[in-house]
């Protein structure tokens, strides 16, 4: 008799996987090492930054009640006494109507308040302060200025204690340049889950097989490596798994003694050979779901036991990348405390009418250019050339109505660097 199975939504899938999510531990990697990893916890300000008063332009550190009263028609001279870079640290005290050239980043030097930037002067050689004294190397300036202005101040970015970042968080060059600044050599990450990767189906080759009739090449083992990849994460193949329940069993015993969690491709629809049902059953483990009301992938399933999971991914291609990225990538970053698990969100205008009413929510294979969005090809679940034409999903919510070129649309973008903390399909 075929088992009957009750599709839930891929709200309530994602909710039910999420609910099993438990963290695999940090570990302190190189700083060189970091990128892409998750930090394991809150990044703080261990100083001011920037950690002392600093122009941030090239030009002259003056005392700024020293220009009251410039104007075009009045113009007020300075004598210019030190000249400092970045770097270095000016030893004078600037006195009236002095200044010190200054660079780019240096800091302020005592007694100044305000930088004049140095396309805001004019050289002037020999000239008088206001009460006509003579001063050398001197330039003029033809506005006054307030005090503070052009100066960026100790702490002004950054103020020492302050959480930058929240556990959780994606290193990106950013985070790098981040904790390059408070000087980590070493950074406190989560640990890297490891995956395994079972393809099952006696019609399996491998890649550099020759075809033979009734066969077809493995991609979906090649595509999830890489999809994991994509997200630092390591991953152990074994071997595709024929159609026999013993070989099978043994084949995912051994890789949950060896593997974080298991990703399987084919085997959970309900034919003859389909086989992880029964898999699942003899383990032990608790089915989370079996059923799914999307296209492609309805079949999807997913199961929990010893805190590890078992994701039993369509074996049609299409099907088996949009699992991955709406279950499976969610529930390792999740393992990894991450804070953005879940696929970026945009909308975009619709380039193709989909006329025909579907009762599941379809996700569709797309190509998105910032605006619109299009099918990226041909698009059944066991498509392979829409996986690689495409950068997008379209999500077209299942009810009694199609959709039609120039509506607006969800659309799920699974390859930005980082996600969104919220699913809200």
């Amino acid at each position: 008799m075929v088992e009957v199975r009750i599709p839930i939504s891929v709200s309530e899938a994602v909710k039910r996987i999420q609910a099993e999510a438990g963290m695999l531990g940090s570990e302190f990697v190189p700083l060189e090492e970091s990128y892409g990893r998750i930090l394991a916890k809150p990044l703080v300000a261990a100083h001011d930054v920037p950690s002392f008063d600093r122009s941030p332009y090239d030009g002259f550190a003056i005392r700024s009640k020293d220009s009251a009263g410039a104007s075009g028609t009045n113009r007020v001279a300075f004598e210019v006494v030190d000249h400092i870079g970045a770097g270095a640290v000016s030893g004078k005290k600037v006195g009236k109507h002095q200044a010190v050239r200054i660079m780019t980043g240096a800091q302020l030097p005592q007694g100044a308040d305000a930088v004049v930037m140095l396309e805001q002067t004019q050289e002037s050689g020999a000239a008088a302060d206001a009460e006509g004294a003579a001063i050398s190397a001197a330039f003029t300036i033809r506005k006054p200025f307030e005090a503070g202005e052009n100066i960026s101040f100790r702490g002004e970015d950054m103020s020492s204690g302050e959480e930058i970042l929240p556990a959780g968080s994606l290193v990106h060059p950013g985070t790098i340049a981040l904790l390059a600044t408070f000087g980590y050599e070493r950074v406190e990450v989560a640990k890297l889950p490891v995956v395994g990767i079972l393809s099952t189906g006696t019609e399996l080759l491998e890649p550099g097989s020759a075809l033979q009739p009734g066969k077809i090449r493995n991609s979906n083992g090649p595509m999830i490596a890489a999809q994991l990849r994509r997200m630092g994460v390591r991953s152990r193949m074994y071997a595709a798994a024929v159609d026999r329940l013993d070989d099978m069993l043994e084949t995912v015993r051994q890789a949950l003694t060896e593997c974080d969690c298991l990703i399987t491709t084919g085997g959970v629809s309900v034919g003859d050979f389909d086989l992880l049902p029964a898999v699942y059953e003899q383990l032990g483990a608790n089915v989370l779901f079996n059923k799914v009301a999307m296209r492609p992938g309805s079949v999807t399933t997913v199961a929990v036991l010893d805190g590890r999971y078992l994701f039993g991914l369509s074996g049609n291609p299409s099907a088996c990348y949009t699992g991955f990225e709406l279950f499976a990538r969610p529930a390792l970053l999740s393992m990894m405390g991450a804070e953005r698990v879940y696929p970026m969100q945009t909308q975009a205008v619709l380039g193709e009418d989909f006329g025909k009413a579907n009762p599941f929510t379809r996700f569709v294979r797309a190509v998105y250019d910032g605006r619109s969005v299009r099918p990226a090809g041909f698009n059944k679940s066991n498509a392979v050339s829409s996986i690689g034409r495409g950068n997008a999903l379209i999500v077209l919510p299942g009810g009694t109505r199609g959709f039609k070129t120039g509506d607006t649309v969800d659309v799920l973008l699974p390859g930005m660097e980082e996600g969104s903390s919220v699913w809200t399909l």
